[in-house]
């Protein structure tokens, strides 16, 4: 990971395969909370890594269908606006910017995904 004034390189593109997700630890978001980094359906996303409900790794979810699933008691949230898609979820998870510029994956934390 390598951070300057156009985000954090998080990964070069093919790092994170399909449906998987990578930990971003807040130490290097400087942001107050590890940020999720998605790939699903061929895009990436961003969430705060922290499930709203209850502490849990959203990282280490189910990936599927834009969606990722908390594993600690099955919420679900939307990559793209992080929110969530049923119970016992129902505090959004914050979204952050994803950018691949120059085979890389580029995370902007606490600037909004335009989604």
């Amino acid at each position: 990971m390598s951070i300057n004034g156009t985000g954090i390189r998080v990964a070069a593109v093919g790092d994170i395969d399909e449906g998987e997700a990578l930990k971003v630890p807040a130490d290097t978001t400087g942001h107050g909370d590890a940020i999720a980094v998605f790939h699903d359906g061929g895009a990436y996303y961003a969430l705060d890594d922290t499930c709203s409900h209850g502490q849990a790794s959203l990282s280490e979810g189910w990936i599927e269908d834009g969606e990722v699933e908390c594993p600690l008691h099955s919420a679900r949230f939307c990559l793209k606006s992080g929110e969530p898609q049923c119970m016992p979820a129902t505090l959004p998870q914050r979204t952050h910017r994803v950018d691949v510029r120059d085979g890389a994956i580029w995370l902007h934390p606490g600037k909004e995904s335009t989604g």
